[in-house]
């Protein structure tokens, strides 16, 4: 099939840009894809982080891409459909990530489905993570505007229904991701960042939000013995200032290794390779590339019960679910997972999860759901 692609691509960074990028290389295995990309995505004003892009020594994957698409130059909306239009693909895939985004996706998804070319969307999030005025009624709007929508959790099922009860849908879990290289020997990895080898080690990995938790980890992690060792890996969107306190009250710094700069794709094998598990304390979540980067590892996850999080662990024995996102409580299934010695089995239902869901399975079933609506 003839494919046009439309989302983030490099050189822009982060969980979305790399999702694509894996999900393109399964595609245009068997089919044939064209990726168009952003020429400007966010503004600098309400752009929290330092930089929207990789760096220019960073080995993130080099899509191919057209890059004609400014979120906030509607002049280049005719252009994208215009130039989709020439190629006549037999159906638009686009990945919406963000409210902010709606115009320009929705915009460009309505003209090619008034068309006849089937429209389809990637959802990662139905309801944002950190409320956003309108949201709701944006992405309303947004979905009205495909044929169909991919969601990558059960649990925005019913977020999605609720917004469109007749929409078409398929679900598929978020693939394990596979391109940051393999994983490391414990021992040379612990050695590599200078973490003490005989600690139980845990990971916090990724932005550093609001509803990710990290102040809920910390609390917990000063419960917890000398024993214990954190490291915190992902730059901070806003001030790390409350995360900081933290720290110092509860006299933390000598057990917690800090690097608060966005890694590189091979940078983060060290990170993961030198844990015991991965925990997410997430105040809020639909599903989490997180989870995807820690199976690549065969790294087991300690999880809040929030959106997605569970269907991806418990059904699969892949690591422990809280029920809330307490510290208290937290602490507990941390201690649980060490002291029940959890992480041998937990690390063989990882390795067969990622054999079941992958991204070839992911492409092809987003195949089939685009013949389908077309018949």
């Amino acid at each position: 099939m003839k494919i046009a692609f439309l989302s983030v691509f490099y050189p822009y960074r982060g969980g979305i840009a790399q999702f694509n990028a894996q999900l393109y290389k399964a595609l245009v295995r068997k089919h044939n894809v064209t990726a168009y990309n952003f020429i400007r995505l966010y503004p600098k004003l309400i752009f929290p982080g330092k930089s929207q892009f990789v760096s220019p020594d960073d080995d993130a994957e080099r899509i191919e891409t057209i890059r004609i698409l400014d979120a906030i130059n509607p002049i280049t909306y005719n252009r994208t459909i215009l130039k989709i239009l020439d190629e006549k693909p037999d159906f638009l895939l686009i990945q919406y990530w963000n409210p902010i985004v709606a115009p320009c996706l929705g915009y460009i998804a309505g003209k090619i489905k008034s068309k006849n070319i089937i429209t389809l969307s990637i959802i990662a999030n139905i309801k944002s993570h950190e409320s956003i005025p309108f949201d709701q009624l944006v992405t309303k709007w947004y979905i009205n505007r495909n044929d169909g929508i991919i969601i990558l959790a059960e649990a925005s099922k019913k977020e999605l229904l609720k917004l469109k009860p007749d929409v078409k849908y398929i679900i598929h879990p978020h693939p394990n991701y596979s391109h940051f290289g393999a994983r490391m020997n414990k021992i040379e990895a612990r050695n590599m960042l200078g973490i003490p080898i005989e600690k139980k080690v845990l990971l916090y990995f990724g932005f550093i939000r609001h509803y990710k938790g990290l102040d809920i980890l910390l609390e917990a992690f000063s419960g917890l013995s000398d024993d214990y060792y954190l490291i915190i890996a992902g730059e901070c969107y806003g001030s790390f200032d409350k995360y900081q306190k933290i720290i110092d009250s509860k006299n933390l710094r000598r057990r917690i290794f800090l690097q608060l700069e966005y890694l590189k794709d091979s940078q983060i094998s060290p990170y993961f390779s030198s844990a015991d598990v991965c925990v997410l304390p997430y105040r809020s979540a639909t599903q989490s590339g997180i989870v995807g980067i820690a199976y690549h590892f065969g790294l087991p996850v300690i999880a809040t019960d929030v959106g997605g999080l569970r269907e991806v662990i418990e059904p699969f024995d892949t690591g422990i679910i809280v029920e809330k996102p307490e510290s208290n409580l937290l602490k507990n299934a941390i201690v649980s997972f060490f002291q029940q010695n959890l992480a041998d089995r937990f690390i063989v239902n990882v390795n067969k999860f990622a054999e079941r869901y992958n991204w070839d399975t992911l492409a092809e079933e987003i195949i089939n759901f685009a013949e389908k609506l077309k018949k």
